[in-house]
């Protein structure tokens, strides 16, 4: 469920049968939108999912930060080379760390 009016504020049109992520979350501060999977649903953000989320968020007036999310390292270890580049993982037993997949920066939109 998403608040149809204020992601329409942010320049963005989902139609209710896309593919959307698991998880949305504007990031206020930064002009943010991260765009979050969870690796139990659906997979990771892969290259043809990375190209999916930024078709879909097209016209956000957001930047898009793309995260992966998984329980463990382990469960990582089983996606780590399906894994898009420039985008984020985030792990639930490491929960105050990051890992960036390479790119220009850090934690942040392309």
């Amino acid at each position: 469920m998403y608040d149809k009016d204020y992601i329409g504020r942010l320049g963005v049109r989902l139609d209710k049968h896309g593919k959307f992520p698991d998880m949305i979350i504007h990031y206020k501060e930064k002009n943010w939108l991260l765009l979050i999977e969870a690796v139990t649903s659906h997979g990771p953000v892969d290259a043809k999912r990375h190209r999916e989320l930024k078709s879909l968020f097209s016209e956000s007036s957001a930047g898009l930060v793309f995260v992966t999310t998984f329980l463990t390292k382990k469960d990582m270890v089983k996606y780590l080379r399906h894994i898009a580049w420039e985008t984020e993982v985030w792990i639930a037993e490491a929960p105050t760390h990051m890992i960036h997949f390479n790119g220009e920066r850090f934690l942040g939109p392309y």
